[in-house]
């Protein structure tokens, strides 16, 4: 039976086909549907509901319409220029995806055209971050309020008036201010390794703990912990027992960011401030008791940083959550970016739908 997605009060047909993801990283492509087939890493099965009419992906290319291809723009927001990337059409439903530390958008960039054909996504770079303007923190307020405003602001620009939250790590903290200042706008939370709540804090969280008791004591072992490339390389990797998996140009590249000149005092600053998130868990876990958002929590569980308790803590304030774990670090899309571009857009899809015309969808573990 075909479904609907609903933007802006228009509706589109949506013709559910069930493709089986065998979950293998290097498996030759298998035709599945009308020759369009996709197979990844025999660990589990997944089945998720794919508009035939759509492009979507082999094993090593991705086939999408022209229209749905990335594009790389800059908007000028409370006085600075923030980069961002785009995809799909704006008549879609709209996804806000909000990048982690010490990201940008670029995390999301082979994410993005496997969702675009279905929806309108959106990846803003922080200010301090990536493309974004970085001004000395002398200049502008480091804060996780301030770059939520800044965040808000750059959405009604862009008229997400209503929209779906994608959020790593940094993204957790700005994405609930978003949604706790604006809980109408919201229509579903998808959180890939960000933390809401203390057990979700693992045992590098001492070090840095200690450096909001005393800032200046602890400044040389914070950066060590946090700023470090030996930090940047343990934030990908973490205790995956298959490190030959991640590509090492993903801490270079990091690496090189933060040796940028001002960087270090502006995530210094910027991570100061985050003794605030950890204060205002109990305020978020009350928005996700109160609000029920429609909740997938997907959870690279070799972070280094994030323990796995924090994924199923999130049962707790929210019960119809979907979890899922992955064999996978703090950066799950770094190895695992196939299956969970199917498991957020079958989500959505059925969340959505749900939410508009009154289906039922259920709560996949």
């Amino acid at each position: 039976m075909a479904s609907s997605l609903h933007s802006g009060g228009r509706a589109r047909s949506v013709k559910p086909t069930t493709f089986l993801v065998d979950e293998m990283r290097s498996a030759a492509p298998t035709p599945l549907h009308d020759g369009v087939g996709w197979q990844v890493a025999p660990r589990n099965r997944y089945q998720s509901a794919i508009d035939p009419s759509q492009p979507m992906l082999q094993v090593g290319r991705m086939r999408y319409r022209d229209s749905c291809m990335t594009a790389y723009r800059t908007l000028r927001v409370q006085g600075l220029d923030i980069f961002y990337r785009e995809g799909g059409r704006t008549d879609c439903p709209h996804l806000l995806l909000l990048h982690g530390f010490p990201s940008s958008s670029r995390m999301f960039e082979r994410l993005m055209p496997m969702l675009s054909p279905r929806y309108h996504l959106v990846a803003p770079d922080y200010p301090g971050f990536g493309h974004s303007s970085a001004p000395v923190p002398e200049a502008f307020a480091y804060t996780f309020d301030r770059i939520a405003s800044v965040v808000d602001a750059f959405a009604r620009r862009l008229g997400m008036d209503h929209f779906a939250l994608f959020v790593q790590d940094y993204g957790g903290p700005v994405g609930f201010r978003l949604a706790i200042a604006h809980p109408e706008r919201i229509s579903a939370i998808v959180v890939q390794n960000a933390v809401a709540h203390e057990e979700g804090l693992g045992p590098l969280w001492e070090t840095r703990r200690r450096y909001w008791a005393d800032r200046n004591a602890w400044a040389g072992p914070l950066r060590g912990n946090l700023i470090s490339p030996e930090a940047a390389r343990r934030r990908h990797v973490g205790t995956d027992p298959r490190p030959e998996l991640y590509d090492s140009d993903l801490w270079a590249d990091e690496t090189a960011f933060l040796a940028r000149p001002g960087q270090a005092a502006i995530q210094e600053e910027l991570f100061y401030d985050y003794r605030r998130n950890v204060q205002a868990y109990p305020v978020w876990q009350s928005y996700l008791r109160e609000w029920q958002p429609p909740l997938l929590v997907i959870w690279g569980k070799y972070d280094p940083s994030f323990t796995e308790a924090g994924a199923w803590a999130y049962r707790r304030d929210v019960p119809d959550a979907n979890i899922h774990l992955q064999e996978a670090g703090h950066f799950a899309m770094d190895t695992r970016c196939e299956e969970i571009a199917l498991i957020t857009q079958d989500f959505l899809d059925r969340r959505i739908a749900r939410a508009q015309d009154g289906t039922d969808g259920d709560g996949r573990d």
